[in-house]
Formats: structure tokens, C-alpha cells, sequence
């Protein structure tokens, strides 16, 4: 941050790769984002007292995003194409700060009472908005979804979770070439991908194949190693859990990903 508070800048640079992540997905477009972090990052270097108080570092930084997207209106990103515009139509629709505190407990780990003081509203109203948004996600799309990974606890865990949402699995693949295969055979709506695979091929790769097919295919990627994929450069990805994951990281994400990035067949 300065040079007076170096231990500040430490615990901001560690937390500063999630509040990307966070931003991208909040606001729906990564260069919104990107450019909401980067202005919370000025803001605190005109004024750092905000981590003199009680919050936890994150908390601090995550509450002085929210100030500042807020004060902007609380933009979302332009539609970059028909499927993003399509989203910002279904965030319309959604209870008023639900998806804040949905983000921030189910992708961020946060607890009830964190989100509070990031929202400014007391731990109860923040759980009440996580359970609004639950049901008005999972209720509202379902689809296909494909699981690229090679451990079989994992994967079977992921399908039974996967289905139990109402979701049909088209299969799970545990390489490169399995993947790609599987996705030539039946077109997924959704695929749910971890990086590190057997024989030692990559799920980014394996990925990359699959969206040379087919065109705006939203992709979780579930990994133990979130730093390969929040590098600050670009494409990265708007969805990223963290092995190991929980149930709710995991529905959280698939809703997420479902409601906000389905097709129009979907929707039908």
C-alpha cells in the first residue's frame, strides 16, 4: 500500500487474486471487474484507515470494493454477446443483494457475520439473502453438465451433486482426450473441470479443445492449485473453486454458471 504499512500491502496482494475473482463474477464481466478492484486499490491508497478498525484484513478489502462499487451505482459489465446480455436479463430478476451475499458465503467462504460487515447489514438479513438466492437459481435452469476429472471419489461426489440439483451428467472424463471426446458425442451445457488430469494432461487444455467446438460454454474449474488460474492475465475464469470444496461452493458455482450463462435452450 505504502511504504509505511508494508504489512498492509502483503495482506492486500494476497487477498487482491480472490477480489478479482469475486468482482468478475459479481459484476459479470471480468474488465468490470478488474477496473472495480483496481479503483477500490486507489481509493485505499488516498485512505487506508479502514483496515485500522476491527475487520479482518479481506473483510476490510472486500467491504472497500463494496463502497465503491456501490457509490458507482453497482454497474455490471456490457454484454459481449448474446449470451452475456441473456445473463444480465436473469440478474435483472433476482432479489435485490441476494447475489452479493450468495457470492460472498458460497465462493468466498465467507460466514454470515463477514458478510455483514462487508454489506453492511447484520449476519440473520445475511443469511436470509443467501437462502433467497439459492432457491431462485437452482430452481430456475437446468441442464447437462460434463465432469472432467480423474480422481473417482471426487468425480462421483460431484455427480451426485450435480444430479440431486436436477442436472443430467453426460459423462466424466479423466483425461485430455476423454474430454474431448465426450463432448464431440453429446454437446454439455456446462462443464465442470479440474487442471491436473490422469497420464498428466491438462483440464485447461482439454478445455480449450472443447470451446474451439461449440461457442460460449460456461466451464467451472474445481482445482488444488487456483494460483494457475489467477494469474491477472487474460481469459481467467469467472468460476474457480478450491479443493477442497464444499457442497455449497459447488451448487453455488453450477447455479451460478447455469443461470447466468445458459442458452436459450435451456430456458425453454
Amino acid at each position: 500500500m505504502s511504504d509505511a504499512s508494508p504489512d498492509l500491502a502483503t495482506l492486500v496482494g494476497a487477498s487482491l487474486p480472490f477480489l478479482r475473482r469475486y468482482a468478475r463474477a459479481l459484476t459479470g464481466s471480468q474488465e468490470t471487474g478488474d477496473r472495480y478492484a483496481a479503483a477500490t486499490l486507489e481509493a485505499l491508497l488516498e485512505d487506508d484507515t479502514i483496515f485500522k478498525g476491527d475487520l479482518e484484513p479481506k473483510v476490510a478489502l472486500f467491504h472497500a470494493f463494496h463502497v465503491v462499487w456501490a457509490s458507482a451505482g453497482a454497474p455490471l459489465g456490457r454484454p459481449d454477446s448474446a449470451l452475456s446480455s441473456s445473463a444480465q436479463d436473469h440478474l435483472s430478476q433476482l432479489t435485490p443483494n441476494t447475489r452479493e451475499a450468495l457470492l460472498l458465503h458460497a465462493i468466498e467462504g465467507f460466514r454470515h457475520e463477514e458478510i455483514g460487515q462487508i454489506m453492511q447489514i447484520d449476519a440473520d438479513e445475511a443469511a436470509e439473502l443467501i437462502d433467497i438466492a439459492q432457491r431462485e437459481m437452482q430452481s430456475s435452469v437446468s441442464g447437462k453438465v460434463m465432469i472432467i476429472e480423474d480422481e473417482a471419489i471426487i468425480a462421483m461426489d460431484i455427480k451426485a451433486i450435480v444430479t440431486e440439483m436436477g442436472h443430467a451428467v453426460t459423462g466424466i472424463a479423466r483425461t485430455r482426450k476423454e474430454a474431448v471426446a465426450l463432448a464431440s458425442e453429446d454437446r454439455p451445457d456446462l462443464i465442470l473441470a479440474d487442471i491436473q488430469l490422469a497420464d498428466n494432461s491438462s483440464g485447461i487444455d482439454a478445455v480449450n479443445d472443447i470451446l474451439g467446438q461449440f461457442d460460449d460454454l460456461p466451464v467451472i474449474f474445481i482445482t488444488a492449485f487456483p494460483e494457475r488460474l489467477l494469474t491477472g492475465e487474460r481469459p481467467e475464469p469467472a468460476f474457480l473453486i478450491t479443493k477442497p470444496y464444499s457442497e455449497d461452493q459447488v451448487r453455488s458455482a453450477v447455479s451460478q454458471a447455469m443461470f447466468f450463462s445458459s442458452t436459450e435452450t435451456l430456458m425453454a
